[in-house]
């Protein structure tokens, strides 16, 4: 890894893979793996009901929530509110989704860690809009 500034003209805004979200969802990666770091952080803009599939994330994961309201869910939890200035830590191997409430955008930055392999996450299946519509605890 060499010290550097990656401008912010230098990255590109990309729809997020269909396979991996639910609705409108841009991406951006502000910074990929280098050796000796395993780090990955993504900036993720969820337009209203944008969602992520439920996920998994070997070593965890952390949101820093930028802007709008969201949502969050740990399986086997109530669907949790979260607002800009909130952090959402999530364990190890939990599954999980999070995206924008039905009524707001909401923009992150997501980091986590690529495991041995350099995988970052286990995609699954589409979070449901019956899961998606619970009330927030």
């Amino acid at each position: 890894m060499e010290p550097r500034i990656i401008r912010a003209g230098d990255r590109e805004t990309k729809i997020a893979p269909a396979n991996n979200f639910v609705g409108q969802v841009l991406h951006e990666s502000v910074f990929a793996p280098e050796n000796p770091s395993r780090l990955r952080v993504s900036r993720v803009t969820f337009t209203p009901g944008g969602r992520t599939n439920w996920h998994t994330h070997a070593v965890g994961q952390i949101l820093y929530v930028l802007s709008g309201s969201g949502r969050y869910q740990l399986e086997g939890h109530p669907v949790e509110e979260i607002n800009a200035g909130d952090t959402v830590i999530i364990p190890p191997d939990a599954r999980h989704w999070h995206g924008a409430a039905p009524d707001s955008m909401m923009c992150h930055l997501a980091l986590s860690e690529s495991d041995d392999q350099g995988n970052a996450a286990e995609w699954l299946e589409p979070v449901s809009d019956d899961d998606f519509t619970q009330e927030p605890a």
